[in-house]
């Protein structure tokens, strides 16, 4: 395998788990979802500043996903502490 095929696998994964953490439907797996996504986006960070070249896209792409990630964990934790209409009448 060459190294550009290594870095798109690469980048695909990371993807992929962010992608499972956003369309999980079953809250129970959330947080594990969103660990995996996170732990991933980490491991491609450090890779990122191994590697030579211009790779500021794609560092952004994980930033922006890292903030998106701990959006939806606190999202998900709030929204067990939030009454439903229904309840709060």
């Amino acid at each position: 395998m060459n190294i550009g095929s290594s870095i798109a696998l690469n980048s695909r994964a990371w993807r992929d788990l962010y992608r499972a953490a956003l369309f999980e439907v079953d809250k129970t797996r959330l947080s594990d979802r969103i660990a995996q996504a996170e732990e991933a986006l980490v491991v491609r960070a450090r890779e990122l500043f191994h590697i030579a070249g211009d790779n500021i896209e794609e560092e952004q792409a994980l930033d922006d996903t890292m903030y998106a990630l701990h959006a939806l964990r606190n999202t998900s934790q709030t929204s067990h502490c939030i009454p439903h209409r229904s309840e709060a009448a």
